[in-house]
């Protein structure tokens, strides 16, 4: 929706149309519990939202030229607006438009996540695994580089449009990834946000500028939305990957996965999207969890650390270690993790170390890491996770004093 509106006033407003979807927002919430939710609910929130665009033009310096502008552009707003096709769709362009090469890279992907995704400052925080101070910094001069610079949402030639693809795609990435896990509320997945990252890299994958690298990204989102149906139980709750019920992945999108996996084979780039990909689908191809090929699932993991060193790689990559080597070996490789500076408040490292001493039976130090990451942000279902292992630590640990 601000997409929308954004392309409307102008890329050099983005604070007006961020503000008025919020007002809408907030509208909602204090008259639908009351009135109830109206019969077009999209249509009614596009309404205020385009209501309150055009009282901040009109008290603003904007007034006059501008605010007949929005009108003439707008029209009477009774219903969501049509989605573009190609390129042209409304979110991906403001998403072109936020990966400006006058922007920085982290900025772009920042703003997009914002403007895009909805997302508050503490969410993007936690993606990036940085200070909020950060985040919230990037995006003020991310916004007034826009307004300074006049940026526009006019969708660049085709050359241009190639430079920009690789923060492109991150920015989905990033879009796929929160809803596959989210950091926090009450569900563990928002698959909204996982829908829509796919839609939108499907779009891009179809385009003029597609790469092998972009449909990697496509395969490696269909593979993970596939296993969405089984991530959570009837009541939300996590299911770890070993016990879920393979029945209810969506065979559609894994199909979709190796459509696109096998055109990423195309070129002889391998991308961190590609190691990733073969990881997803080395998963899809078993037919259940212990004829999973761990040793062939390893070695992309070192592949996949060698072209991105990140501390959540290394970290998920210990979980592989463990299957071939063993929960010892698997400590081990994580030991340094702890002096990163981007793991200091990261519940899934200590979340990790306390499965793996728990594999090893050190079941005090294992409640003491579940304890440990209870006191870090998560969301309820990880949560109600942890507060379950750690009760099992302790009926260990009670078991064995009464002895």
């Amino acid at each position: 929706m601000v997409s929308h509106f954004a392309q409307l006033v102008g890329p050099a407003h983005l604070q007006i149309a961020e503000d008025a979807v919020q007002e809408a927002m907030l509208r909602a919430l204090q008259t639908w519990p009351y009135s109830g939710i109206p019969e077009n609910a999209s249509g009614w929130l596009f309404r205020v939202a385009h209501n309150a665009i055009l009282d901040a033009l009109r008290q603003s310096r904007l007034h006059g030229e501008k605010a007949a502008e929005f009108v003439r552009m707008a029209g009477t707003v009774t219903g969501e607006p049509a989605l573009g096709d190609g390129l042209n769709d409304d979110e991906l362009r403001m998403i072109v438009l936020c990966c400006h090469p006058a922007l920085s890279h982290e900025a772009s992907v920042a703003l997009s996540l914002k403007i895009v995704g909805g997302f508050g400052v503490r969410e993007i925080a936690r993606a990036f695994l940085v200070d909020e101070t950060a985040i919230a910094q990037r995006l003020v001069r991310a916004k007034r580089q826009i307004r300074d610079q006049r940026l526009t949402l006019e969708l660049p030639d085709e050359h241009e449009l190639r430079l920009r693809l690789g923060a492109v795609l991150e920015v989905l990435y990033f879009l796929f990834n929160e809803g596959y896990t989210a950091h926090a509320g009450e569900n563990l997945i928002r698959a909204e946000f996982c829908g829509e990252a796919l839609r939108l890299a499907q779009l891009v994958a179809a385009s003029p500028i597609a790469t092998p690298q972009t449909h990697a990204l496509v395969a490696l989102m269909a593979f993970q939305a596939a296993r969405l149906p089984a991530r959570v139980d009837d009541k939300g709750d996590l299911v770890l990957f070993e016990f879920q019920d393979r029945s209810r992945w969506d065979d559609r999108l894994v199909a979709i996965g190796f459509r696109h996996f096998d055109r990423s084979m195309e070129g002889d780039e391998i991308t961190e999207y590609h190691a990733q990909a073969a990881i997803a689908a080395t998963y899809a191809r078993a037919a259940d969890p212990q004829s999973i090929d761990w040793p062939a699932v390893l070695l992309l993991y070192d592949q996949l650390l060698t072209i991105n060193p990140s501390p959540v790689i290394a970290l998920n990559r210990a979980v592989a270690v463990a299957k071939v080597h063993g929960p010892a070996e698997a400590l081990r490789t994580i030991e340094l993790l702890d002096e990163h500076p981007r793991m200091k408040d990261y519940h899934l490292l200590l979340a990790v170390r306390g499965h793996l001493l728990r594999d090893l039976e050190r079941w005090d130090e294992a409640a003491t890491s579940y304890r440990a990451a209870l006191l870090l942000g998560c969301s309820q279902p990880e949560r109600r996770f942890l507060c379950g292992k750690l009760e099992e630590c302790e009926s260990v640990l009670g078991t064995a004093r009464t002895a």
